[in-house]
């Protein structure tokens, strides 16, 4: 984990808003690793002239803050209005199915992580899934098997 303090100290120093606070370091500290280390509640409680127990607050009220390190790839299925409408519910059903997983989350192997997203930005290509963070619209429960299965084969082969 002390490979983890420069790049936390870096990703808060960055911050480039005139106004610091939790929740914008939180963020900082997330998008530089992936996820929020216990050493990284601790640096922001210090950077913040917070508690410990004040950043635990504002981390653990959000769903998405993680605490561990993200899996291999990240599949994201929007289930926002426009995409629910046409048809996220099947294509979540598909992606649960493809990835061995009875709900959101990680798989047990550390290859996929599944997290529903009430808007992915693309409504006009509904319904819409994201696989590490690149768009894919008009998606079909066929098409998310396929592209989940391949993303698992990959860390077999």
């Amino acid at each position: 984990m002390d490979g983890l303090k420069p790049r936390i100290a870096d990703a808060m120093h960055r911050q480039s808003q005139p106004t610091v606070t939790v929740l914008s370091t939180l963020l900082a500290v997330q998008d530089e690793l992936g996820f929020i280390p216990k050493q990284g509640i601790e640096e922001v409680a210090a950077f913040t002239s917070s508690t410990i127990n004040e950043v635990w607050a504002v981390a653990s009220f959000y769903p998405n803050f993680r605490f561990e390190p993200p899996c291999l790839h990240q599949v994201e299925v929007c289930w926002g209005a426009s995409c629910h409408l046409v048809g996220a519910m099947p294509l979540i059903e598909a992606a649960l199915q493809a990835s061995g997983l009875e709900t959101e989350g990680d798989t047990s192997d550390g290859r996929l992580t599944l997290r529903y997203n009430t808007c992915l930005g693309a409504c006009s290509q509904a319904p819409v899934m994201a696989i590490d963070h690149h768009l894919i619209g008009r998606a079909t429960p066929e098409s998310a098997k396929a592209r989940i299965a391949e993303l698992l084969a990959e860390q077999n082969g």
